[in-house]
């Protein structure tokens, strides 16, 4: 999905994220704060360029934690429930 543009009707068919491992062996998903209009936001996106804009904060946050932080696609669709 990494040429999206508004309105060209493509579908999600992949997510990215950045993900902290604990040393239990638990995952959970990176956040970073984009300042006070925007708040704390997790590092997810559908295509790479978005996922890789994150870098930085991915870096920050394994500073920060300690723990080792990788990025993961996710590639398995299955909708869910229909809100109309």
């Amino acid at each position: 999905m990494s040429d999206w543009k508004p309105g060209k009707g493509q579908k999600i068919d992949k997510l990215y994220a950045w993900i902290a491992t604990e040393p239990d062996g638990g995952e959970g998903v990176c956040a970073a704060h984009f300042g006070p209009a925007i708040g704390w936001a997790p590092l997810v996106g559908a295509d790479r360029e978005r996922i890789e804009s994150y870098r930085q904060f991915a870096e920050e946050a394994r500073k920060i934690s300690g723990y080792p932080v990788r990025m993961v696609e996710f590639s398995t669709r299955v909708d869910g429930e229909d809100l109309l």
